[in-house]
């Protein structure tokens, strides 16, 4: 008999019924024996002891199924070893509980901060093993994390609406896309859906430069210009504060986001009527694309055979075009970010895109 444990932390995106219906169906089509216990809303079920046993039943027609059949939440890994409002101690309380359960395993689908608990829970002595979802692709030692194409896709579609209306009327449109630390999901989905200029976490811009870009766009006999802005998209001033001085600026930002900042310097420095459009957490809804579906499945067959193995300690990631197994030790705390002089970076600007940089 195997009793494994189940949680899914963090934003929740798509793929992540798809994958957890891959570690099950694995499981239960080797013959072996098996208890689910799904913990609900992340590693607060698992603190609180809040679960449920899961059945077949409960797999059955979710592979199309966006969002997460357990709940989620947001538990910050930098105050994981500190009290909980009634004095309960979390790390301990985890370990408690999974051992109460007497379970073999946790398998445990997240994000960067859930990879973080979940490699301290390993070091606690705990059976886990990780899958890696997030609609940024930034987790360390995987080429692709679910939910990224689902959301290059969404986003891309926003990126297309707004082409036909940005033309009608000769605007300007910024579209703000997800991402406070990295860039890819604005990459992509600014390659993709022909964005002229692109501003990520990783390159710091210049309003200058975005302004020129914009201007040439102009006299070459295009009257408007698309925008494709990650949300934590940064500009070389803010970029050389230290995050002391940038946390202090911030106390008195005056706009939603960068996106609005920008708008309203392109405005005042070209003439140019600017509209912002944020798609926000539509990003992170509806149903996972095709790629996502088989590429969920196919994480989650693969835990499930580490689980029949007994081998323990690993996030399932995907490198090389193969699905591997990757230490846990060596993805906890550290972030996918893309290179500057990253070949993706130098074909879009072959392409005549604008970094801003």
């Amino acid at each position: 008999m195997k009793r494994i444990g189940m949680l899914t932390s963090g934003g929740d995106c798509q793929a992540l019924n798809a994958a957890m219906r891959g570690v099950v169906k694995c499981l239960v089509n080797s013959k072996e024996n098996v208890e689910i216990y799904g913990f609900i809303d992340g590693y607060k079920g698992l603190i609180y002891g809040n679960f449920r046993m899961l059945g077949g039943h409960d797999f059955s027609g979710i592979l199309t199924k966006g969002g997460t059949i357990l709940g989620s939440s947001r538990t910050p890994f930098k105050t994981i070893k500190d009290p909980d409002e009634n004095g309960i101690d979390k790390v301990d309380a985890m370990k408690q509980n999974y051992y109460k359960l007497r379970l073999d395993c946790l398998v445990i689908l997240g994000g960067n901060g859930t990879h973080k608990t979940a490699n301290l829970l390993r070091e606690e002595g705990l059976n886990i093993i990780t899958l890696p979802k997030t609609i940024d692709n930034d987790l360390w030692g995987t080429d692709m994390t679910f939910g990224f194409q689902s959301a290059v896709n969404i986003a891309t579609d926003a990126i297309d609406c707004i082409h036909t209306t940005a033309a009608s009327h000769g605007r300007v449109f910024i579209v703000e896309v997800m991402g406070h630390k990295v860039g890819w999901l604005t990459l992509n989905a600014g390659m993709a859906g022909g964005a002229d200029i692109i501003l990520i976490p990783e390159i710091p811009y210049d309003i200058k430069k975005v302004v020129g870009k914009i201007q040439e766009r102009n006299d070459n006999g295009s009257k408007f210009t698309i925008l494709a802005v990650a949300e934590g998209a940064i500009s070389k001033e803010d970029a050389k504060l230290s995050k002391k001085e940038y946390k202090e600026k911030m106390k008195n930002y005056k706009f939603p986001s960068v996106s609005y900042e920008l708008a309203q310097q392109i405005e005042k420095m070209t003439g140019h009527e600017v509209r912002v459009t944020v798609p926000g957490h539509t990003q992170r809804g509806g149903s996972p694309c095709p790629y996502d579906r088989v590429f969920a499945s196919r994480l989650g067959a693969e835990a499930g055979e580490l689980i029949l193995k007994g081998e323990y300690g690993f996030m399932i990631g995907y490198r090389n075009r193969e699905v591997v197994k990757v230490p846990l030790e060596e993805v906890a705390g550290k972030l996918k970010m893309i290179a500057p002089d990253a070949s993706i970076v130098k074909e879009a600007k072959l392409l005549g895109i604008s970094f801003g940089g």
